[in-house]
């Protein structure tokens, strides 16, 4: 299986990538499905809403501060790093994600669409205001910070840049995804349930307009009964091997 992924990759004309939560377990990150019970009492689903946020926003970017502490720690694993190189070889053309980690960019990937956004990013919710944190140098003042913070522009509440459960994906990063979708030969999907929609349309424009799917994954998913190949093993094992594989073939 591994020798016909590596194949499809190789031979590719436009391959892409979409991501999941999977993908980033060997770094660490705890995703919301597993956190292992609850966080001050509150389920992790029920701060991540709209509604959460008029309530108590407060409680939202104490939860927030947090997850934020907690995935800034995480670094990269192999398998971002092998996608970033896929990128760098010609082979991968963009990768899709899930994840709001931040780990693809720094990995090095550089075209990258985030379809639920980015927890190191912020907006407003009056203006048109954004920030991301790492890159303006303030992460650390705002992790510090334990008032509400305010936009800069207007002074209206400043919220996650990430999409809360019941909020429509990004108009621009969804169909910037479906587009590459269409366009690709090759998917190589990891670590994602496909179960969650829009996104998991991703890898079946792919199948259905000629193109083929191969799967990473330690289970099977909503996306296993279209793979053409299906890898049942963690993100970074497999990628290391079929990166080892790849290499051998160009």
């Amino acid at each position: 299986m591994i020798e016909e992924a590596a194949k499809l990759l190789a031979r590719s004309r436009f391959a892409i990538a979409f991501t999941g939560a999977g993908i980033s377990a060997e770094s660490g990150v705890p995703t919301f499905r597993g956190f292992n019970g609850l966080w001050k009492k509150h389920r992790p689903e029920e701060l991540a809403t709209p509604e959460a946020f008029r309530k108590d926003p407060y409680l939202v970017w104490e939860f927030y501060r947090w997850r934020m502490d907690l995935i800034r720690k995480a670094r990269p694993n192999r398998a971002h790093y092998a996608l970033a190189e896929l990128e760098s070889m010609g082979i991968l053309k963009a990768v899709i994600t899930q994840n709001v980690d931040d780990l693809h960019r720094e990995a090095g990937t550089g075209n990258l669409i985030e379809l639920h956004g980015n927890i190191f990013r912020v907006k407003c919710t009056s203006c048109g205001y954004g920030e991301y944190l790492k890159e303006s140098g303030k992460l650390e003042e705002f992790l510090a910070q334990r008032n509400l913070p305010q936009c800069p522009d207007c002074g209206s509440l400043l919220r996650p840049d990430v999409v809360w459960f019941g909020e429509p994906l990004p108009r621009s990063a969804l169909n910037e995804a479906f587009r590459l979708a269409e366009r690709a030969d090759v998917v190589l999907v990891i670590g994602t349930s496909g179960v969650v929609y829009p996104a998991a349309y991703i890898p079946q424009i792919v199948k259905e307009t000629g193109g083929r799917v191969i799967e990473i994954n330690t289970e099977e998913s909503g996306i296993t009964p279209i793979a053409d190949v299906f890898l049942r093993c963690p993100a970074g094992e497999a990628m290391e091997k079929l990166m080892t594989r790849i290499k051998g073939l160009i």
